[in-house]
């Protein structure tokens, strides 16, 4: 079955999440988090100056944010952007995806390197930020920590290294500290770990931009099924109203200027047969 596309004319989508009933993501390089109904209509939700990238809720319901290029965490009332954690101290380049625990404790990871400028590769971390703002690192030595879940027991989070094209799981123990580091799945060769999902039973999608196409994942690595699209797919999320629906991100290029320039970034959906789990 192909996938349908929800809606176009997008510079860049990341961080795709399903809340309240709505499907959120951050327009990257248009500098907007946005929703879209089931129709494809399409608002802007907050502009966010220095690109917009995961996302997440704290339990009162304010917007968390990551802010990319000055490297922080921005929270969204409703109505006032400010504010919540600055990860500069950790992030020496771009911050990048997140996922925020049920308490509003939230992971988040970076570049660790200039990617867009063309340095050399270097390793990252994950950084987890408190409720009240503070912040420490949990995880180190990450093959750019990209997209993140956390089971529905809140025990184990599952960080995608983009650049090991592998899954790696951790315990979450006591204070939101990770132990245990260890192998969930490894990828195929040419594939590479993008945004990922988790759904009811047990099973990880995985958006891997150079194949376009998401995979969904055993732990182990079985691969139990495969969505191709017609072009980079970057980051996916479970959500839908009367079924279960998983949206992805797609785009033709990553590159800022190209993205902006061609806006030919889409939100794109096919059913699937297990419901969204965990977080985000």
């Amino acid at each position: 079955m192909a996938t349908q596309v929800l809606a176009d004319d997008i510079c860049f989508g990341e961080g795709p999440r399903w809340h309240d009933d709505r499907f959120y993501f951050s327009d990257m390089h248009d500098h907007k988090v946005k929703t879209v109904t089931e129709t494809g209509e399409v608002s802007s939700v907050v502009e966010v100056e220095n690109r917009p990238s995961g996302l997440g809720w704290l339990p009162n319901g304010d917007l968390l944010i990551v802010s990319m290029l000055d490297r922080r965490i921005l929270r969204f009332d409703g109505s006032v952007l400010s504010e919540h954690a600055d990860l500069s101290k950790y992030a020496p380049f771009e911050c990048n995806d997140m996922v925020v625990d049920a308490s509003g404790r939230a992971f988040v990871g970076h570049f660790g390197f200039d990617l867009n400028g063309g340095a050399s590769f270097n390793h990252a971390s994950l950084i987890a930020v408190e409720t009240n703002g503070t912040s420490r690192i949990v995880a180190d030595h990450l093959s750019f920590p990209n997209g993140s879940v956390i089971t529905p027991d809140g025990g184990t989070l599952v960080v995608a290294e983009t650049f090991a094209g592998r899954l790696t799981a951790f315990d979450i123990v006591a204070q939101g500290e990770l132990e245990n580091r260890r192998p969930w799945a490894k990828l195929p060769d040419g594939t590479a770990p993008d945004g990922i999902c988790l759904d009811a039973e047990g099973a990880i999608w995985v958006a891997s931009p150079p194949t376009n196409e998401c995979l969904r994942l055993a732990e182990g690595g079985e691969i139990l099924e495969r969505v191709q699209v017609d072009q980079g797919a970057y980051a996916c999320m479970i959500g839908g109203v009367d079924a279960p629906v998983l949206f992805i991100l797609t785009s033709p290029s990553s590159s800022p200027q190209e993205c902006r320039t061609l806006r030919g970034a889409r939100a794109e959906t096919i059913p699937v047969s297990a419901t969204g789990a965990g977080y985000p």
